[in-house]
């Protein structure tokens, strides 16, 4: 059973669900494994993760599922702006939160992010060594890689719109001006950051009620600048990453090549589906069950004896 609970980021007020695991079956000396989750890009909490997080409760892990600051629950504005760096920012005191959770081990805590968040996760387990694992889906690495891919599949002219209305909503955070907003999903063609066949049907199926499905536009400019597989050298716990081979959002070459990167370090699962086929139906089922079999080896509590307090010191934000 979910509880609701808010923590602080830079002074805002985040909003998260904790889900206790339902039984003590990965539990060691020191409590329970936890597992903090956060949606990619536009998304919010109640928009398809608790299929995963009751799935980890279910298995002896608790489950730490938040909203970045400007979406769903969560305070702070502007409203609905992908900002890459607050976003990172909200993991890490959404992970510090999660260490004080009563029951729960500090020292087993795995961080899952899904597209956007799937690159966050990789960042700011990089940048914090006590990270024990990380799981990656449809992640986001290489923005780069995602404009060209966009490209290919779109072609320049929805590049170049999405560039002029990223200039508009620019020009209007300058002048004090609300935001301007584009959808974040829709029909391929039609005016949107991620353009997938049946796309209002797909989201039906999984978004809640806080979903809105807009964004700052500022976003569109900001999409080759975020580059999480440069931090994957960083590195040093295990991570699994789970590419969509149909993805039209997030490159699987990309991914793939992360997940090179990575070395010892880099497990591979792949899935024939499309980047929002894996929040519900035998997608998600298939994800959410290779990462139980992932979880279950790298938080192991006899895993954790042998290695208490992480791999190395950890880096500053």
């Amino acid at each position: 059973m979910k509880r609701d609970l808010t923590f602080v980021s830079h002074g805002v007020r985040c909003a998260a669900w904790h889900l206790p695991a339902g039984n003590d079956a990965l539990a060691g000396p020191l409590g329970r494994p936890c597992v903090v989750m956060a949606h990619g890009f536009g998304g919010t909490r109640d928009s398809g993760l608790l299929n995963y997080a009751e799935g980890f409760a279910e298995a002896g892990i608790d489950a730490f599922v938040f909203d970045y600051r400007g979406f769903g629950d969560s305070g702070g504005t502007p409203r609905q702006d992908v900002s890459v760096r607050r976003q990172r920012q909200d993991y890490h005191a959404a992970l510090a939160a999660a260490r004080r959770l009563p029951g729960v081990d500090p020292h087993r805590i795995v961080l899952w992010g899904v597209s956007y968040a799937g690159g966050h996760a990789l960042v700011v387990a990089a940048q914090d060594a006590r990270v024990t694992a990380v799981v990656s889906l449809t992640p986001v690495t290489d923005g780069l890689a995602s404009l060209a891919h966009l490209m290919r599949h779109a072609g320049p002219g929805r590049l170049l719109r999405l560039a002029g209305h990223g200039l508009r909503d620019t020009a209007r955070a300058l002048t004090g001006r609300t935001p301007h907003l584009v959808p974040v999903v829709g029909e391929p063609g039609a005016l949107a950051m991620m353009g997938v066949p049946h796309a209002q049907e797909i989201c039906a199926s999984f978004a809640g009620p806080t979903f809105r499905n807009e964004v700052c536009a500022r976003a569109a400019l900001k999409v080759g600048l975020n580059r999480p597989t440069t931090f994957v050298r960083r590195l040093a716990c295990p991570i699994l990453v789970q590419i969509g081979t149909e993805d039209r959002i997030a490159p699987a070459g990309a991914a793939r090549r992360t997940a090179r990167k990575a070395g010892r370090w880099g497990e591979l699962r792949e899935y024939p589906v499309d980047h929002l086929d894996v929040y519900a139906g035998p997608g998600q089922q298939r994800a959410l069950a290779d990462q139980l079999a992932f979880l279950s080896r790298v938080l192991d509590p006899t895993r954790a004896a042998r290695h208490p307090g992480g791999h190395r010191a950890p880096r500053a934000e």
